[in-house]
């Protein structure tokens, strides 16, 4: 049973809000006016705030935070433990894993995967998502690994693949990712 702070929602029959997995878990808080598509699942320990919308097949996992309008899009998956601020667009296919850190007024193109095991099934280590601060535009296909840092305003490019830490207002290009000066029609923000 969702807990719901205004019942102005649009929740599809076929969509799962609340997916208790724990036998101690609470409810999934979800704030005004979200539209929940078909197919999507919410967990329970999840907060989202006003203005959340989801394409088809989306997946939210436990113990997210979400801030107001947020959009996740088809087949887009958070994988649990995460923070996302306000105004954050996700495209189709993204994947965000668990430990991951996402600011306000960030884009996800379509594809982009965030990985948070730097060495996946090889060595036992701690998983440790990327951090995306404010105003950050991460490109289609592109791939962050473990623990990076993407500073304010920065724009990493389509396909590219960032192993290092991305300085604030900085374009992030290639695989792996090399740093440039942020083009002049670049600069200013995100406006979500």
């Amino acid at each position: 049973m969702t807990e719901r702070r205004d019942e102005n929602h649009d929740v599809h029959p076929d969509a799962t809000v609340g997916y208790d997995y724990d036998e101690d878990s609470d409810p999934p808080v979800l704030g005004a006016d979200a539209t929940v598509r078909a197919g999507t699942v919410i967990y329970d320990d999840v907060a989202i705030g006003d203005g959340f919308t989801t394409g088809h097949d989306a997946l939210v996992r436990e113990k997210t935070i979400i801030g107001d309008d947020v959009v996740v899009g088809t087949n887009t998956v958070i994988d649990g433990q995460t923070t996302v601020g306000s105004h954050v667009s996700m495209q189709s296919n993204v994947y965000v894993p668990t430990n991951t850190t996402i600011g306000d007024q960030v884009f996800l193109g379509p594809c982009a995967v965030l990985t948070n095991d730097a060495y996946p099934i090889r060595t036992e280590s701690e998983l440790t998502g990327p951090t995306l601060e404010d105003h950050v535009s991460v490109g289609a296909n592109a791939t962050l690994l473990p623990g990076v840092t993407v500073g304010e305003g920065s724009f990493v490019a389509a396909g590219s693949v960032v192993t290092d830490d991305v300085p604030p207002e900085t374009l992030a290009v290639g695989a792996p990712a090399e740093h440039r000066s942020l083009p002049d029609k670049l600069e200013g923000g995100n406006r979500i």
